[in-house]
């Protein structure tokens, strides 16, 4: 086991196993001591939770309460203004000066990535893995052309910073947004989430 740390952040409104699964999927390829689920507070490119920040915290407590490997960071739920990547990963560099640490994305998130505050500061504080569907070309965005895609095969475990991984992950079809709908049409998303989450969205009547 390394000291690297895996960032999945996210609204989480609420987790689902698409979250863990893929998450589970990169700590195991990659040798990740941990992975640091981190809920955004004010997120710039979509709009405001439906849950409170409480409410997902509760819920991604309550997902991850039997693996040790996901470790709940709430910093940016304690931050002003919009919850920008470059600065949870500036307080997280400051926190692991030594920890390689892995900015874990999806590929909409990476193809969109030159929409994002201070976007060509990430490879100076973290790597980025791009999770993907086995098979799956990711082709690199024109303005990303001077970034260079490695296979999680030829990990360099030595570098902290500045590489672009591509990993496959069990590619689940979950959205958040289906969850939330079937709860509001009175219907069960039973299997899309963990038992425990659903219990409480249920009871909180969130949805």
């Amino acid at each position: 086991m390394t000291n690297a740390i895996g960032i999945l952040g996210g609204t989480f409104d609420p987790v689902h196993f698409g979250h863990l699964r893929s998450g589970l999927d990169v700590a195991e390829q990659f040798d990740l001591a941990e992975i640091r689920l981190i809920p955004a507070a004010r997120p710039p490119h979509r709009g405001q939770p439906q849950a409170t920040a409480e409410q997902r915290l509760e819920m991604l407590e309550l997902a991850v309460a039997e693996n040790k490997t996901f470790v709940i960071d709430d910093r940016e739920l304690h931050r002003q203004g919009k919850s920008y990547t470059i600065d949870t990963l500036l307080s997280l560099r400051q926190e692991f000066p030594n920890s390689p640490l892995y900015l874990i994305l999806g590929t909409d998130a990476f193809y969109g990535l030159t929409t994002w505050h201070r976007w060509q500061e990430l490879l100076d504080f973290t790597h980025i893995i791009v999770m993907t569907r086995p098979g799956e070309k990711t082709v690199m965005p024109t303005a990303l052309a001077g970034w260079q895609i490695v296979d999680a095969n030829n990990i360099d475990p030595t570098t902290l910073t500045g590489k672009v991984y591509r990993c496959d992950v069990s590619q689940l079809d979950i959205s958040a947004t289906q969850i939330r709908t079937l709860l509001a049409d009175n219907k069960s998303p039973q299997f899309l989430l963990p038992e425990a989450v659903l219990s409480y969205a249920r009871a909180e009547k969130i949805y």
